[in-house]
């Protein structure tokens, strides 16, 4: 069963914007699984010597690491007022 909202969903409510952030975490992570495995599974099926893999899994796990830390850690989910998202939103 899906995860329920209790509320009208809304970017400016701080626990909304967090569970957004992290699911969007889970589906970054749940790719990059996926694709990983399956260029790891073709890659030893077909015995190939495909030296880009080690960079393109490298490279792919610090951008991870990098949301990981962003969302964990580094993310404000402090309440937004109006004033705020009328800045952010603004062009230029």
């Amino acid at each position: 069963m899906p995860p329920r909202w209790p509320r009208k969903p809304d970017r400016r409510d701080p626990d909304y914007r967090r569970l957004d952030d992290r699911m969007n975490f889970a589906v970054h992570a749940f790719i990059f699984a996926a694709v990983n495995s399956g260029v790891w599974f073709f890659r030893n099926i077909q015995y190939a010597q495909w030296s880009w893999s080690y960079w393109f899994t490298g490279i792919w796990i610090m951008l991870l690491v990098g949301h990981a830390i962003y969302i964990f850690a580094i993310a404000d989910y402090s309440p937004l007022t109006a004033k705020d998202t009328q800045t952010k939103s603004s062009p230029g």
